[in-house]
Parts: structure tokens; sequence; C-alpha cells
């Protein structure tokens, strides 16, 4: 009797390819020129930026590693200078024993992000939000159902006064006048131990899914 592994091996490959090609369908733009793809096996570039008392951020191996400080009082930061331009963020993510996941963007403050943890997935504006006191405004949310030690893929979008993302295949999109304001840098928030691999940052085109 033949083995079926082949069989069996070709079926899942065919099985994959309808999931990659969903994956990087557009939400609100068409990709243009990459602003930042880092490989994570060196230091990163300047236009990486880690904020003092925001934690640690270790490149090592293909991998972000994310190293939280007590004493600091605030979840780690890491900030990329992109300027207004409407963007596409990708990565993929593992939350190990962590517990939250962000991207999220700013101006002269915080304007808007993308919050994940393991039971819930949600876009935010922040125009309402007060550090420690008033939180975000949430558009959109969603339950998900995060596995810990699972990379997971995220896709975030901004373009006009709207920000989507996309979490291993699953959809959201928030529209807010807020979301307009316009941009200076983009930004990672991460518990301890969370990893971060494969970011690619890349200017966007607005497309007709963008109103």
């Amino acid at each position: 009797m033949k083995s079926l592994l082949p069989l069996a091996v070709a079926l899942l490959g065919a099985l994959a390819l309808p999931l990659s090609a969903e994956d990087a369908k557009p939400l609100l733009n068409n990709p243009g020129k990459v602003i930042s793809a880092p490989d994570f096996k060196q230091p990163l570039g300047p236009e990486w930026v880690l904020t003092t008392g925001k934690g640690t951020w270790t490149p090592a191996d293909g991998i972000l590693s994310v190293t939280n400080i007590p004493e600091q009082n605030h979840i780690p930061v890491l900030h990329l200078t992109t300027g207004p331009t409407p963007l596409i963020w990708e990565c993929e993510f593992k939350f190990n024993n962590g517990k939250s996941f962000l991207v999220g963007c700013d101006g002269q403050k915080h304007i808007g992000r993308v919050i994940i943890g393991p039971k819930s997935f949600k876009i935010a504006e922040d125009s309402t939000e007060v550090k420690g006191k008033v939180p975000s405004h949430t558009l959109s949310e969603t339950a998900v159902d995060l596995k810990p030690d699972a990379w997971h893929k995220l896709r975030v979008e901004y373009a006009g006064n709207q920000i989507a993302a996309r979490l291993d295949g699953q959809d959201l999109t928030g529209q807010n006048d807020y979301l307009a304001t316009p941009k200076v840098r983009w930004w990672f928030a991460a518990a301890d131990t969370v990893q971060i691999r494969n970011v690619k940052v890349t200017e966007g085109q607005p497309s007709a899914a963008a109103k």
C-alpha cells in the first residue's frame, strides 16, 4: 500500500495557498514603498526609537523579544518614525506569558491603536484618553481565542479617518474623525515575554475600500 503522506502534504499545501492570499489582501491600501523591514538578526536601525524608561527590545535570530522592567511602571514601547503617510503595518507575534500586544499611532499625542489580548481584538481612538484615568474609545471589537505558544499574524492599515486590522484572517475596521489627525510615528507596545517577527511597514496608496 502506497504511503498517503505525499498526498496529505499536497492537500495541506493547497489549503494553505488561499489563506496566504487572503492574509495579503489589502484592507484600505495598496502597498507602496517599504518604510522598514528589519530582519531582527542585528541591532535595530535608527528609524526605530526605544523610548527611555519603557522596557527593552532585543533582536536576535530573526525575533524581537520584549522585556518589561517593573520599576519603570510602563508597558514596553518601541516607536517608528513614519510621518503622516497612509501605511500598512505587518508582523507576527507570540504572547508566551504576556497578556497584551498593541500597535498604535501618535501625533502630538496618542491618536489610535489596535489592542490585542488572548481573548479580545479591538480598534480604538484616543481623543478621550487620559493616561491612567480615562481609557481609549473602542470603535470595534470582537472576541478571539489566541494561544500563548502560537505565532499570530497581524496586518494594520491606516488611511484617512480609518484604521483597519486583520488578525489571523479576522478583519476589523474603525472609523472616526479623530483618526484623521496627522501622524508623526507608529509604535509597538507589548507585555513582558512577547516576541515579534516578520515586521514590514510599507507606505500605502488608499484603495476604493478607504472611504
